[in-house]
């Protein structure tokens, strides 16, 4: 594939959630860090009112209308650029006529926010081209009204977030409420983090994430009767424990896997500032089997890969990470039993569910990158 010929080269990354998750939408702090696998977008201007979509990957050429771009939510693989230029251009930033070609090596369906990688590279590719030069928080906004708006998926800020403003070899803790950041150097000692795609297959708008979202605002509003909270990431666990009786059932569950997860992040990053990676390890499990038995959305192959790694000797602590569903878990293992956890997850995990599961070595990145080609 020849890349020259385009003027700039454009850039946003997937994201690996260390530990916070389903809470971003709930108000609360998440730790996510960038990744090296991006959506990289080459893109020339063309003079015309015209955008042409290609890819690396598919055969596929496509066509958008600078002043149709509402028009596209039908389009399988280029609903999420027109979404995000159609957002941006209501937000009134310019858009260009261009030829902009994507090359993803974020892997979809994986749960490391390819559709966010997407929608952020394409907008700053069009600042760039429209000789814009927008604030990385901003294009995170409107990335995410993108895909809620556009493509349907009622998510939280945290993809866009990280994927815009991902600093190299840290992970931001990220206030999901007030947007406020802190980076954090991950710093793990003789240990190291693997990324392990469970291979089902898995549509995040065809999943249950969206009744998750109701479940847990239908527990916000009853709560938000017995005090005086703006959402759940408010309440403590000991909190919890005084108003939650007024919850029932799984609507119960869904909160408080809610805020003891927002407790368990604080952990975390306390254990990660002070080089207890054991302890890191013990939160990541626990976040695991909170997801499974309280939220509900990990699923048979998520918990045998997790519970693989688990098991081994080398790994301090293993987790879903993303919606779920499908898609990946992240592991804290040590740096000399990596190959052989490795090994013995994926032998255990494919005889338990028929799936080979593929590893990842991804380093922690930028968010935006901007380029001449």
């Amino acid at each position: 594939m020849q890349f020259n010929g385009y003027d700039y080269k454009v850039s946003a990354a997937g994201r690996v959630n260390l530990i916070g998750e389903h809470v971003d939408y709930c108000g609360g702090k998440v730790l996510p860090a960038a990744l090296s696998m991006r959506n990289t977008v080459y893109i020339r201007p063309n003079g015309t009112d015209k955008i042409n979509l290609s890819w690396t990957d598919l055969p596929d050429k496509i066509e958008l209308d600078v002043n149709r771009l509402g028009e596209y939510r039908h389009l399988k693989h280029a609903k999420y650029q027109a979404g995000s230029l159609y957002l941006w251009q209501q937000a009134g930033h310019k858009i260009v006529g261009c030829d902009m070609l994507h090359d993803c090596t974020v892997p979809f369906g994986s749960g490391l926010s390819s559709s966010a990688a997407i929608e952020v590279s394409t907008i700053a590719a069009m600042a760039t081209a429209a000789g814009e030069k927008p604030d990385s928080v901003e294009i995170a906004l409107v990335a995410q009204k993108a895909e809620r708006e556009y493509a349907g998926v009622n998510c939280g800020i945290m993809d866009q977030y990280v994927s815009a403003n991902g600093k190299k070899d840290c992970a931001i803790l990220l206030d999901c409420k007030t947007l406020e950041r802190e980076y954090v150097p991950v710093r793990l000692g003789d240990c190291e983090i693997v990324i392990a795609n469970c291979n089902k297959p898995h549509n995040l708008v065809e999943s249950k994430y969206n009744e998750r979202r109701a479940e847990v605002e239908s527990a916000l509003e009853i709560l938000k009767t017995k005090t005086e909270i703006s959402c759940l990431a408010d309440l403590t666990v000991e909190d919890f424990e005084k108003y939650g009786a007024a919850l029932h059932g799984k609507i119960k569950d869904r909160a408080r896997h809610v805020v003891e997860e927002c407790d368990r992040v604080r952990r975390a990053v306390k254990a990660m500032r002070s080089g207890k990676t054991e302890e890191f390890g013990k939160l990541l499990a626990a976040s695991h089997a909170s997801l499974r038995d309280l939220y509900e959305v990990t699923g048979k192959e998520l918990d045998s890969l997790a519970g693989a790694a688990n098991a081994h000797e080398a790994c301090l602590g293993s987790r879903m990470t993303g919606a779920g569903f499908g898609g990946c878990t992240v592991s804290l293992v040590k740096k000399e039993g990596v190959e052989d956890f490795k090994k013995f997850v994926a032998a255990r995990y494919e005889s338990e569910t028929g799936y080979k599961p593929t590893f990842y070595e991804a380093e922690l990145s930028d968010g935006i990158i901007r380029e001449g080609v």
